[in-house]
């Protein structure tokens, strides 16, 4: 089974972390907006994509079932003290000096892959570091007034409510973003593909705006898998229902169909109202426990792969019979 998952940062780590429970042949397309910490200082010093989730990416497909691979921890190794490197995790340095050796992004992670040993593959989602806005209400004494918010970090952070995001090329506002052709490929020749769980508006539906991903995504046979977030987070989706989680998908990429929703059990108050939302989208809902035991807002891998499997198993007979 070919599975490609889009998405960035922990909430990809999770799909990944289940994904390669199922299938070997695992792509991972990542979102390159990203400004704040040691990817931020990186951008903005050597002008490269940010590396951060990246490296997060690649530690997740090369990690083994207990977490204990070398290499993989290696990477997410972050420095301390209040010098040069404080911070700066190994693996950013090491994408940071692939990225300006070869020149070449997908080379690059692609090289960085074969050194962590990984089957899978991770591939950036456009080739050049993008930056992200937002139109922003609950801002000022007038809720209704609509403030501009840059930056990724900004647009995560803020303590108002996103309506709707944009993309451009980092410094050019009138740049639309170019999809990386390799992602490209990968989507529309893929089995599965998976959007979430993740930072929505900074981390799943950016890749909704890049025109080329886009197309892949609404033209490719893969049965197309949502999976959704335990827990509203704050700042971006504070106050969000599940279901409203679906509606911004729908307003940032009307033409897309789902072939199915996954969502934990638990975290899901109405359920008929997330499945008329999964519905209209022309999704079925599945729910199962998929929260890690102990904590509300992190995934289990294990739980979620078998969520995975059935959610595919199920898309893949009722197209059959159809």
């Amino acid at each position: 089974m070919k599975a490609v998952a889009l998405g960035g940062g922990r909430g990809l780590h999770a799909t990944l972390s289940a994904l390669r429970r199922l299938t070997p042949d695992v792509t991972a397309v990542v979102t390159v907006a990203d400004d704040g910490g040691s990817s931020g200082r990186l951008r903005r010093e050597l002008g490269l994509l940010p590396p951060g989730d990246l490296r997060k990416a690649l530690a997740a497909l090369a990690g083994d079932d207990d977490g204990n691979s070398l290499w993989a921890t290696v990477f997410q190794h972050r420095f301390g003290g209040t010098g040069a490197l404080a911070g700066h995790a190994v693996g950013n340095l090491v994408l940071a000096a692939l990225l300006e050796l070869l020149d070449d992004p997908v080379t690059a992670l692609d090289e960085a892959a074969r050194l962590l040993g990984l089957k899978g593959r991770v591939l950036p989602m456009c080739t050049e570091p993008l930056d992200i806005e937002a139109d922003v209400v609950g801002l000022d004494e007038d809720p209704a007034a609509v403030r501009r918010i840059r930056g990724q970090v900004a647009v995560a952070t803020t303590p108002g409510q996103v309506r709707r995001i944009r993309l451009h090329t980092a410094g050019e506002p009138d740049d639309v973003p170019k999809a990386c052709p390799a992602a490209v490929t990968a989507v529309r020749e893929a089995d599965v593909v998976l959007l979430g769980p993740g930072s929505w508006f900074t981390s799943v539906l950016p890749h909704l705006l890049v025109p080329e991903l886009h197309e892949a995504l609404i033209d490719t046979a893969a049965s197309r898998i949502v999976v959704l977030n335990l827990v509203p987070q704050p700042g971006e989706t504070a106050g969000f229902s599940p279901e409203r989680h679906l509606d911004v998908l729908c307003e940032h990429a009307p033409r897309l169909r789902v072939d199915a929703v996954i969502a934990d059990a638990d975290s899901v108050p109405t359920p008929d109202r997330l499945r008329t939302a999964a519905e209209s989208l022309g999704a079925r809902l599945r729910l199962d426990a998929i929260a890690a035991a102990g904590t509300r807002e992190r995934h289990d891998p294990a739980a979620l792969a078998e969520s995975l499997r059935g959610a595919f198993d199920e898309v893949t007979s009722a197209r059959r019979d159809g």
